[in-house]
C-alpha cells in the first residue's frame, strides 16, 4: 500500500464500536513490542542533543515520521541509504529519484529534497547579516554554502564594495552535470548594475573533481581582463565540489598584475596564503 494512503475513517457500521471505544469500553491491550515508544524516544533524543550521535538511517527515520503517521520507518530509511549510498546522496537526490525507492511517496520525497535548499537559504541569511567577505576563508565558506547540494553546475557572480561588503549576487548560468557557460556580458552587466568595486566568481563541480578545467581557466582570465578594463577587480574564482573548495587566486592561476589594477587586493595577497580545503594544484600553478 502506498505510504500516502491514510487509514479510512470509520463508516456508518463502525460508529457504534468507535463510540464504545471513546466512552472507555475495555478493549484488548495491544502487546508491546521492541518498537513501542521508539518514535517518542527518537524525538526526545533530538530535542535533548540535536542530531549528535544519530546514525544516518536514524536521521532519515526521524524525517520520515512527519510524513508517515504510522509504521516502522527503519526499513525505508535503510532502503534509501542502499539506493543512494549515503545520507549525502539521499539529501542530494531529486524527488523523482527518491520516489523510485519502494515505499517512498510524493510527500516524503518532497520533504527530504527540501532539506538542502532550506540549508542554503539559512546560510544565505547568515551571510546576508554579516554582509562582509574580508578574507579568502570567508569567500570560500560563502561559496560553499551557496552551492551546497546542487546537482548541476551553477555559476555565480558576487559583487563587493570597496570595503568588501557584499552588495549582491547573481546566478549567471545553470548548466548540465559537467559544464556551464559563463556569459561574459552577464557578468559585466551584473558588476555594473551593483556598482561593484570587485567581483568573486564561483561555480560547482558536481562530478567531484575540485580542480579547474582548461576552459574554466581561459574563461576566467578573459573575464578578469574585461572587468579590469572597467576598473573592477576580479578577486577570485572559487570552485566547489562537495566539501572541497579551490581558489584560483591562491593557486596562482590568475595574473596578479591584472588583479591589482582594480585597486583592491585585500583578498589576494601576493604570497597566496589562504585557507583551501582539498584543492590540488592545477597545471602551471605556483608553489
Amino acid at each position: 500500500m502506498d505510504e500516502e494512503q491514510l487509514i479510512p475513517e470509520a463508516n456508518e457500521t463502525d460508529k457504534p464500536a468507535a463510540r464504545r471505544r471513546k466512552s472507555g469500553a475495555r478493549t484488548a491491550d495491544k502487546p508491546k513490542t521492541m518498537h513501542s515508544g521508539h518514535r517518542q524516544r527518537m524525538r526526545e533524543r533530538f530535542r535533548k542533543d540535536g542530531l549528535e550521535g544519530f546514525a544516518p538511517h536514524e536521521v532519515l527515520e526521524l524525517l520520515l515520521y512527519y510524513t508517515r503517521a504510522q509504521g516502522d520507518t527503519n526499513p525505508l530509511a535503510h532502503g534509501l541509504l542502499d539506493a543512494f549510498g549515503s545520507l549525502k546522496g539521499v539529501l542530494e537526490a531529486s524527488p523523482e529519484q527518491l520516489m523510485t525507492v519502494k515505499g517512498m511517496g510524493e510527500e516524503s520525497a518532497t520533504l527530504i529534497s527540501m532539506m538542502l535548499p532550506v540549508f542554503r537559504r539559512y546560510s544565505a541569511c547568515v551571510c546576508e547579516e554579516r554582509k562582509r567577505i574580508s578574507n579568502r576563508r570567508e569567500a570560500e565558506g560563502y561559496c560553499a554554502a551557496l552551492l551546497a547540494g546542487q546537482r548541476t553546475e551553477h555559476f555565480y557572480a558576487l559583487c563587493l564594495s570597496a570595503d568588501n561588503h557584499l552588495l549582491g549576487q547573481r546566478l549567471i548560468a545553470e548548466g548540465t552535470l559537467t559544464e556551464v557557460a559563463a556569459y561574459p556580458r552577464l557578468v559585466v552587466e551584473t558588476a555594473l548594475n551593483y556598482n561593484a568595486h570587485s567581483v568573486i566568481l564561483c561555480h560547482n563541480h558536481p562530478s567531484g573533481v575540485c580542480i579547474p578545467s582548461d576552459d574554466d581557466l581561459s574563461t576566467t582570465r578573459k573575464l578578469m581582463r574585461l572587468l579590469a578594463g572597467l576598473g573592477i577587480t576580479l578577486l577570485d574564482h572559487v570552485i566547489v565540489s562537495g566539501d572541497q573548495t579551490y581558489s584560483m587566486t591562491q593557486h596562482g592561476d590568475l595574473p596578479y598584475d591584472l588583479a591589482i589594477e582594480g585597486q583592491n587586493a585585500s583578498l589576494i595577497p601576493p604570497d597566496g596564503q589562504s585557507h583551501v580545503v582539498g584543492g590540488r594544484k592545477s597545471k602551471g600553478s605556483k608553489q
